[in-house]
């Protein structure tokens, strides 16, 4: 472990606010590092041991997957870390212009590959995590320590502290003006409210189902650098039950694919059946003969069922604690096939830091604040994810709301529409990068296009250049 990591504690040393974060992945790091903003001194309560190098942790089993950085995101990661995006380029990591550079089959045919107007930085998850972990450790007044929660400490009006379980050591309380929950999906923040005497939380889950396997390749030679992003997307509208896949060049020259299915309609966990399925079991071969060109397995087919949607709606509280926060996963964990967690987590951070500056860490209302901050930041990217899964047999145990079936089919007029209007389309892409909220895409001549549809036809085949073609060996 890193001198950064090994510091003690500094709670009850300085005269000055102290915050503890729960959780030390990417939400958890980030969020400390908008509190050392705010101007307070922190402490990160990690359970693992965090590696120390761009490799796989313990507790982070989907890192083997699809992971890309959307524009909107990646602005908010620079702004609380100057130098992070400098960083993963020099790393290797792309900077793929939208739709410029992806190949894409919607629902209703080919996208054509508009002109920039966002942009995504696909990365394995191993790398991102080392970069934000280098860049928010090496800063003073963050320490880390390894331990577990086992509860608050206060009431139901203020958090006074956390309990926390050491491995080497027993149970001791840290003292603290600001709490963070970011443990992530197994947050058990709503019991600890309930457990204080308030309210139980509104929750929300939508499970598509969805399992999804990926597996990494060395790409051909002459495709290692400027080849496009390929999604064959899902429609679980449709009459399948959801099949679709993703290749996605990241660091090193390597491919990452990524394939998901429905229920009873998984892609295969067999390196044989993984690229069948790719190349005859999707609603085009095109990922199938990408592997089939030359790219060279670089190992096992990695599975995750783990792809529901669960919301804990803690802004819409009637009472909330003083001194106390959730973020990241424990708010709002999202089907990762979409890949909007990093950056939520990252524009969360953002709106946390902003509060925090206003009001100052341990002023009275700070937290609620804070927490209806957060929530804000969640709202397009958990309406996107939710839009298209609660359409899955069985995503819910009453199926699609009336706001469900009306947004979905305003959402799918855009869709249609994009696929043959620039103009439609780089709206469409700039709220699903989070670089705009969702009320553009109400505008009055957005709205116009969409009841008008597309003004050209939608592309018959993959808008593959001839020499991409080249490159990859089709």
């Amino acid at each position: 472990m890193r001198p950064s990591q090994q510091r003690a504690s500094p709670f009850m040393t300085e005269d000055r606010p102290t915050a503890v974060v729960l959780g030390g992945s990417l939400a958890g790091l980030l969020t400390a590092r908008a509190l050392v903003a705010g101007g307070a001194r922190v402490t990160v309560v990690e359970r693992d041991a965090l590696p120390d190098g761009p490799v796989p942790r313990k507790g982070l089993p989907q890192a083997r997957h699809v992971h890309q950085l959307w524009s909107g995101g990646a602005r908010a990661l620079e702004e609380l870390l100057p130098g992070a995006i400098g960083r993963l380029r020099a790393a290797g990591v792309s900077r793929v212009p939208m739709t410029t550079d992806m190949v894409a089959l919607s629902p209703y045919g080919w996208y054509r590959r508009w002109a920039e107007s966002a942009f995504m930085l696909p990365a394995s998850r191993d790398l991102l995590d080392w970069v934000v972990r280098q860049l928010v450790l090496a800063d003073g007044r963050i320490s880390l320590e390894r331990g577990e929660a086992a509860g608050l400490t206060g009431t139901g009006g203020a958090v006074t502290g956390v309990r926390v379980r050491a491995h080497d050591s027993a149970e001791r309380t840290l003292t603290a003006d600001l709490v963070v929950d970011a443990t992530g999906r197994g947050s058990r923040a709503a019991g600890w409210l309930t457990g204080l005497g308030l309210p139980a939380v509104e929750r929300r889950q939508v499970d598509s189902g969805l399992v999804y396997a990926s597996r990494l390749y060395r790409a051909p030679a002459a495709a290692r650098a400027g080849f496009p992003v390929v999604n064959i997307e899902p429609d679980p509208r449709g009459s399948g039950t959801g099949r679709g896949g993703v290749l996605m060049p990241v660091e090193d020259g390597k491919w990452i694919v990524t394939l998901f299915g429905g229920r009873g309609d998984e892609p295969p966990a067999c390196a044989a059946g993984f690229e069948r399925y790719a190349r005859d079991g999707l609603r085009h071969p095109l990922i199938g003969e990408l592997l089939g060109g030359g790219a060279e397995p670089l190992g096992e087919v990695a599975v995750t069922r783990t792809t529901a949607n669960r919301r804990h709606f803690f802004e819409r509280m009637p009472v909330w604690p003083e001194n106390f926060l959730v973020v990241g996963d424990a708010v709002c964990a999202l089907n990762p096939v979409y890949g909007h967690g990093m950056a939520v987590a990252a524009r969360s951070a953002l709106a946390v830091r902003d509060v925090v500056r206003r009001r100052g860490l341990g002023s009275r209302g700070l937290a609620r604040q804070a927490q209806r901050a957060v929530g804000r930041t969640v709202r397009a990217a958990w309406d996107l994810a939710v839009g298209a899964d609660v359409f899955y047999p069985g995503a819910t145990e009453k199926g699609p709301t009336l706001r469900d079936r009306v947004l979905a089919a305003y959402v799918g007029r855009l869709l249609r529409t994009a696929a043959g209007n620039g103009r439609v389309a780089r709206r469409v892409t700039d709220v699903t990068a989070l670089e705009r909220g969702a009320e553009v895409l109400l505008a009055p001549s957005v709205v116009v296009a969409a009841v008008a549809g597309p003004l050209r036809p939608a592309l018959a085949a993959p808008p593959l250049t001839r020499e991409e073609r080249r490159s990859a060996g089709l």
